[in-house]
This record gives structure tokens, sequence and C-alpha cells, in this order.
């Protein structure tokens, strides 16, 4: 591999949009995904986040904008589809398909598939290869779905919601088997899902949608590295945007004597009369999900504002 192979973005669109009919999925989405990432895709319902897989398998063509995966555009590209796996939100699998059957209908139309090593991943998650897809469990299901996926030594596998139907033990058992699986391989991942707990766990990149762009996205570390809560009095709202050290505030909400602020930072914030916080995963998604806007406005700025009643 060259070195051009390992700091290319692995998934990278400039100005990507897509509509369906006059509502657009994606629009202006551009972004870059650094190889060896597991990166968490989270967004409300209608987002573009399926979209935005479906384009990257060439499932879908673009209306506007690029979208290039491993390097090369993905539509009709058999080289690209060959190097990436895919596990859609159902799951969908054969019903009346025994497990075995589905390995070697994977081996049959993936000319990477390694079905030896899909035979010994099932047979150590205690699945049943004589047994029909339709008798297991969600859990199991999604175990076949990500097996087969993962038969195919991918270099980005993409998960689609694969969490959303499995109950807390089987959510944790995919992930274990999905972690083991990074660290074997090295593939990159692309995983959406709304449960932030989960993604917490197991994820180091960050991709925001809202309302068909990208509002944040970048290396969790560094996001929640630049990211504070800021709590303080009761606070001029004309006098927000100028607090040394902020670039940006995402997110207010003010009582009678007492303000509280999430800002993206340039710095250490040296005014004393605030008190400075970190912030985790999940208040840095549900800032930015709690207005289109966040993200997107140049320079400080208010993007809401909580009053009580």
């Amino acid at each position: 591999m060259s070195l051009g192979d390992i700091t290319r973005p692995v998934l990278e669109t400039t100005g990507l949009a897509k509509g369906y009919g006059r509502v657009w999925a994606l629009r202006d989405c551009t972004l870059a995904l650094p190889p060896g990432r597991v990166a968490a895709l989270v967004g409300p319902n209608g987002a573009g986040k399926t979209t935005l897989m479906h384009l990257a398998m060439g499932l879908l063509r673009p209306d506007a904008g690029s979208m290039r995966v491993l390097g090369q555009q993905a539509a009709n590209n058999t080289d690209v589809l060959a190097r990436v796996g895919f596990v859609a939100q159902e799951t969908p699998l054969f019903r009346d398909f025994r497990v075995s059957e589905m390995l070697t209908l994977g081996s049959r139309l993936n000319r990477r598939f390694d079905i030896a090593h899909a035979r010994h991943r099932l047979e150590r998650l205690g699945i049943p290869l004589d047994r029909r897809t339709r008798t297991l469990s969600g859990g199991q299901r999604a175990q076949v779905a990500l097996t087969l996926a993962l038969a195919k030594r991918p270099e980005l596998l993409l998960l689609d919601e694969p969490l959303a139907s499995l109950d807390p033990l089987a959510r944790r058992e995919f992930l274990q088997t999905l972690m083991g699986a990074v660290a074997e391989d090295g593939t990159t991942v692309l995983l959406s899902s709304h449960l932030v707990g989960d993604l917490e766990r197991v994820c180091d990149h960050l991709i925001v949608l809202h309302s068909a762009r990208v509002q944040v996205a970048g290396d969790v570390d560094t996001l929640l590295a630049e990211h504070r809560v800021l709590v303080g009095p009761a606070h001029d709202p004309s006098k927000v945007e100028h607090i040394a050290g902020a670039a940006a505030v995402i997110q207010e909400s003010r009582l009678e004597k007492q303000t509280t602020l999430m800002v993206r930072t340039t710095g250490l914030i040296p005014d004393p009369k605030w008190t400075v916080s970190e912030v985790t995963l999940e208040d840095l998604v549900l800032a930015y999900l709690a207005n289109s806007e966040a993200g997107r406005l140049p320079g400080p700025t208010r993007i809401r504002r909580e009053v009580p009643a």
C-alpha cells in the first residue's frame, strides 16, 4: 500500500447533492473520512444518512457535486463495490436460505469473499450454519449480515442503523464483533445510529448531518477538546458573541440569574465570570441537532435560546 493510500480519505464528498422530487436528501454535503476510523454518522430521520450510504455504494447517482470512495467514483464501479461492505437497517437475508447457503451465495457473488473465515466467525458466535435465517433471533440475523459484509474483507464498511432493532445484549455482542474485526483488518467503518451511548464506546470520528447538510465533522477527541460548556451570570444577549476564546455559541439557555452556553472555542476562556466544564459526545451531538443552522453560520453565532415562560 502506498503512502497516498494511507493518507487519502476513504470517503470524500464535495458539494454533494441528491434530491427526491422537490425534497433535498443531501445538499452541499462536503466531508472527508480519513482511513482507519470508526465513524459515527448521526442525524435525525430524513437527514440524509441512508442516502449518503447508498451513494457510496453506487446504488444512487448524485444530482450535483462529487463523491469518491477509496479514491474512485462509486457508481458502476465493480472495483469499488468489491472493496466495500454494507449492512442495511433491515439486515436483509433470504428467509428460506440456511445460513450456510447464505455464505455460499456470498462467495459466488464476491470475488474477495473469505468463506472459511465467515464459517469460523459464526461458529464462534454459536450460530448454527444449518438453521434457516427466518428462525434466527434479531441479534443472530444481524450477526449473519455483519459476517457476510466482513467476509468481503472490505476496506470500507457501511452500517446503516444495524443496532436499531436489537436488545442491549445483542447490541453489545454486535459491537464487540465489529470492533474485533476492525482491530484485525484495519477496516474503516461508517456507522449510522441514533444510540449515542453505544457510539461513544466504539467511535473515534463523528459526522453530524442535519437538514441535508453536514453540520460538524472531525475526530471525536478533537471535537470534544474544542467545545466547552460555560455557566455564568445572566448575560446581555447582545454581548454573548464577544466572549474571549469562544469562536461560536452553539447552544444557549438563560434563566433569570444564570446563562448556560455550549461554545466552540479557539483556546482558553479567560473570563473568570464563566465556569468552564468539558462536554460529552452526547452533549455535543444534541447541541448540534437542536438547530439545523448549528455549525454552518460563519463567525461567533448564537444558535438557540431557551427562555422559561
